[in-house]
């Protein structure tokens, strides 16, 4: 040795550093994406609270959290239908049309006033589904011929608006929309089930898995093979099928099954979903988000009305530019990710 020490060899010395894991800002966008509709929505809620004195009142909160029951009902299965890219315009006239034909159902029985529109609007989302996997037709081209169906035959159903349906209170189908468990209306109760459900569907499931596939990249998870046809028939009849039961339950709150509702109901469904956090070009979204992106458009909604002074239009011109606001920074965001990645 001679008193001096031995040199490590340069290849020895080498550090290879681990392999990088997402940097701080990939992770903060992730975040923003996932989780800023829920911090506006706290946010929103705080503000509304100390400046109106009956927006925590349990009336309040109660009417809030029935009302959106039904959209968010229909953005459960909206949001299947944008993680697998499409768009369904039809849920807003198969939300009327449920309604009118489980009013219509209600005569003959609560199994029928159920069943009825659930088959019907499950029967038209098939349809969508088949159109647009097996023909290849276009989604938005589809789901608008089938908007301007259902709304043609809840015309031809109630001759031409004419009648109105009415459920009569003593049936437990109207029991199923007016009555609460645990002081919440019992369609709260269907609707955190039904968001239960989709959430395992949707993260856990092997079909939840396609979905994602398909909405990433189609050619892709055809490769793998992915049944993209398959799960493309079956996300617009699930869209459908929660079309119906949201009108179904509408009807059973109301005790009657009213023609002009639904109008605009596919949009503001699009817009929950797109707050929450899905891409409109498909591949990423999460049912949570979904149902935060519901409650943020009734919060808005609610504090317009708090207001008093505004007409009730600006709660449309207050939710396009939301809606606008989020589309952007998703893909500013998007973005992002993309070029740290």
């Amino acid at each position: 040795m001679n008193g001096t020490i031995a040199e490590v060899p340069a290849e020895e010395k080498q550090v290879y550093p681990e392999e990088r894991g997402p940097g701080r800002g990939e992770r903060l966008s992730a975040l923003a994406q996932q989780h800023g509709a829920l911090l506006t929505l706290v946010l929103a809620v705080i503000v509304a609270s100390l400046c109106f004195d009956t927006f925590l009142t349990g009336d309040n909160l109660e009417g809030m959290a029935l009302s959106s029951s039904f959209l968010a009902v229909v953005a459960l299965g909206m949001t299947f239908v944008i993680v697998t890219g499409g768009i369904d315009l039809s849920v807003g006239s198969l939300f009327a049309l449920g309604g009118v034909l489980a009013a219509w159902g209600s005569r003959y029985g609560t199994a029928v006033a159920l069943l009825l529109p659930l088959a019907v609007c499950g029967l038209i989302g098939l349809v969508n589904g088949l159109l647009i996997s097996r023909a290849r037709l276009a989604p938005f081209i589809v789901t608008l011929a089938s908007m301007l169906g259902a709304r043609g035959l809840l015309l031809a159903v109630t001759d031409e608006g004419a009648n109105t349906y009415l459920v009569d209170k003593s049936t437990w189908f109207t029991h199923l929309g007016q009555s609460k468990l645990l002081g919440i209306g019992v369609p709260v109760w269907i609707t955190v089930a039904l968001f239960l459900l989709g959430g395992v569907a949707l993260r856990r499931s092997r079909f939840g898995q396609y979905v994602y596939a398909v909405g990433g990249n189609e050619d892709a998870a055809a490769l793998m093979g992915v049944p993209v046809a398959r799960t493309k028939t079956y996300v617009y009849t699930l869209s459908g099928l929660c079309a119906g039961l949201a009108g179904a339950l509408n009807a059973a709150w109301l005790a009657s099954g009213v023609t002009i509702l639904g109008n605009g109901m596919e949009l503001d469904a699009i817009s929950a979903v797109v707050i929450g956090g899905t891409l409109l070009s498909g591949g990423s979204g999460f049912l949570s988000g979904s149902l935060v992106g519901v409650l943020l458009l009734k919060v808005i909604q609610n504090i317009i009305n708090q207001i008093g002074s505004l007409d009730s239009s600006y709660q449309q011109v207050v939710s396009g530019a939301f809606l606008a606001v989020v589309v952007i920074a998703q893909t500013w965001l998007a973005k992002r990710r993309r070029r740290m990645g």
